[in-house]
């Protein structure tokens, strides 16, 4: 472990000193105007920044969306007004004065957490402790499998602010972890060392030895003075060179400069006392009005950065044959008719996509051959070897949703990964964050219902489906079969901008759909069987496995019954209202059949609908026995029916 002398004051290079303390002030001043926030990370942390900017980051602060540029990750998101400051110090055209003086307000680009936002040169939305920093391990993966294929065309470091509270947390062990492994070397991690959490000094929660941890994991690890301009010059030095990644422990004191609150938990959040506020302008040498910068500090700052290559290779990515793939796919489906698990036609589909588009990065959470992920177009990414597509990312879920939002947002990848849909509940808040930030993030969730059998009520989800659909902006298909299987691939991968759930089945399930030119799927619900006449006495809803059951019920109950079958209910409730109304909105007896829990069925059947499904936890047992047991079978559903029409 690589350990760097203190540098005594002589040593500060004193237009260092103004540069960092324009961070420092910015961010006082901001907070100040807001009376709200955490001035002690960019206070702590403006060191850092300077060097890494005013020596080693590639960025054009013109062209924030350069696709070469370095990544800086801020993983501390609460220290927001840290890229705030140095977007505005260093020209960004977005983050203007006047959004520094807005921060945290309404309708400004500076929200109290950093949001994902290209042209404020802020990489991706932070702010949940740990996502950050496994962001960052998949814009590196991205960055290597991209170079791998396109050489320095695409070749740059993925750098990342982090703090105690972003080791506390697990995705960040999951996610380091597989970076080691990978010997990810242009990942270079810089841990905000200053002894504090809110609660008080780190000795109350946090006593394991970090930098051992991180060697553990086959990381690079250097300690260094994080005040001390040349140490941290040396330790970025020294980091380019390594072959493994790199975590830089930095000694800082939080809120830097504050004549009381230094290196205290306070100094966490917002500094706004007019004495401290005072005592910190005189402690800096700063005697400027708030948000003043003098010109000559302005300009070494706006000195800044470089231009980007007017021939910059376009990373766009191409579906333009994603069309016809589909197409295929549903004729041959419709023309063999195969009974299998959605789980195994969305293998087959990947089998024939995945070659055609070349941009799509597979993985599975030590699941392959269970989520069927993996195709014959798959080859492994492997320790320091990146010409491949496909990432075994171990029992991490949570780490690998993280990673795959970071590959995303990186740029010129579509990741997708499976796992059991019960472990949806592990790498949940990535999956939120994906919604959130408007990413492509395509996840493969096998083995979706009770349907799953003999592993028991620990691996058998009934809520999920329900919880899911409750996220803003994530779309969750479950296909009936082969053909909407297609289906919801084609429309995951055209949505640019939302990530996506393929909940498919562990068992057989037969193939309901004849060819169509048509994605009946992207209307999220359409009749898969149309009543006799013109208004339905019964309308059955139902979802993936279960549209079988409501076929087979429909054939008991006679002509008067509708079968719909719901794909995707985010993408019916975008319909027009005409179109919604005419499939909920009349007399007939409403059903809605789910191996799930109700809650998100009573937009379709109302409250004192049918709902043959789940009300509890599930159970041990074969599947064909546990939908008997529960009683989600066809002559449930007809009964039921039947009772109700008496």
């Amino acid at each position: 472990m690589a350990q760097a002398q203190v540098a005594t004051n002589t040593e500060i290079n004193l237009d260092h000193m103004k540069m960092a303390n324009a961070i420092r002030i910015l961010a006082l001043d901001a907070i100040k105007a807001a009376n709200s926030g955490h001035t002690g990370m960019p206070m702590g942390m403006a060191d850092i920044a300077t060097v890494l900017y005013s020596k080693f980051l590639k960025f054009d602060p013109k062209n924030p969306r350069w696709m070469n540029r370095d990544r800086l990750i801020i993983s501390n998101g609460h220290g927001s007004m840290l890229p705030y400051s140095l977007s505005y110090l260093t020209g960004n055209e977005k983050i203007t004065l006047d959004e520094l003086k807005n921060f945290r307000q309404l309708g400004s680009h500076t929200p109290g957490h950093p949001e994902v936002d290209f042209d404020a040169a802020i990489e991706t939305t932070t702010g949940p402790l740990g996502q950050g920093i496994s962001n960052a391990v998949g814009f590196a993966i991205a960055e290597e499998i991209l170079n791998a294929k396109h050489g320095d065309d695409l070749n740059h470091f993925t750098y990342c602010f982090l703090g105690d509270g972003c080791l506390m947390e697990g995705v960040s062990s999951e996610a380091s972890s597989l970076a080691g492994h990978l010997r990810l070397n242009k990942l270079i991690a810089f841990y905000d060392d200053n002894n504090v959490t809110i609660d008080g000094t780190i000795d109350l929660t946090f006593t394991e030895d970090v930098q051992k941890r991180y060697e553990a994991y086959g990381w690079d690890v250097q300690e260094i003075d994080g005040h001390d301009p040349k140490a941290i010059e040396s330790a970025i030095i020294h980091a380019q060179k390594s072959d493994k990644p790199s975590f830089i422990a930095c000694k800082t004191k939080i809120g830097y400069g504050c004549p009381t609150l230094e290196s205290q938990p306070k100094a966490h959040g917002a500094i706004t006392g007019d004495d401290e506020i005072s005592g910190v302008r005189a402690n800096l040498d700063w005697p400027h009005a708030p948000f003043e910068i003098p010109n000559d500090i302005l300009t070494m700052w706006r000195s800044l950065g470089t231009s980007a290559p007017a021939d910059t290779k376009d990373f766009s990515i191409d579906l333009s044959s994603l069309e016809g793939v589909i197409k295929d796919l549903k004729k041959s489906f419709a023309d063999e008719k195969p009974s299998k698990a959605t789980r195994q036609m969305s293998g087959a589909c990947l089998e024939k996509i995945v070659p055609a588009l070349g941009c799509m990065v597979g993985g599975s959470a030590d699941l392959t051959g269970s989520n069927n992920t993996k195709v014959s177009a798959s080859k492994f990414v492997g320790k320091g070897d990146f010409h491949g597509n496909y990432i075994n990312y171990g029992v991490r879920e949570h780490g690998m949703a993280a990673i795959m939002n970071g590959m995303t947002l990186h740029g010129g990848i579509i990741p997708y990964a499976g796992t059991f849909m019960q472990f949806a509940d592990y790498s949940r808040p990535s999956i939120r964050l994906a919604a959130l930030m408007e990413q492509r993030v395509i996840h493969v969730l096998t083995h979706d219902s009770i349907g799953l059998g003999e592993d028991g009520p620990t691996h058998q989800p009934v809520e999920h489906m329900s919880a899911l659909r409750a996220i803003p902006n994530l779309y969750v298909y479950r296909p009936c079969d082969g053909i909407e299987t297609a289906e919801c691939w084609e429309l995951a991968l055209q949505k640019e901008d939302a990530p996506s759930i393929l909940a498919l089945t562990r068992q057989g399930v037969p193939t309901l759909r004849d060819y169509d030119d048509v994605n009946k799927s992207s209307l999220g619900a359409y009749i898969l069987e149309e009543c006799e006449g013109d208004d339905p006495e019964v309308t059955i809803f139902a979802s993936g496995s279960e549209v079988q059951l409501a076929m087979e019920a429909a054939e008991q109950l006679g002509g008067g019954v509708r079968v719909v079958s719901v794909p995707c209910m985010e993408r019916f409730w975008e319909q027009d209202g005409d179109y919604i109304q005419s499939l909920i909105c009349n007399n007939s007896i409403k059903v809605a059949v789910e191996a799930g829990v109700r809650q998100s069925w009573d937009r379709f059947i109302g409250g004192h609908g049918i709902f043959i499904g789940m009300d509890g936890f599930g159970a041990s047992a074969p599947a064909d026995q546990l939908f008997e047991h529960f009683g989600i079978t066809t002559n449930a559903i007809v009964e039921a029916v039947k009772k109700r029409q008496k």
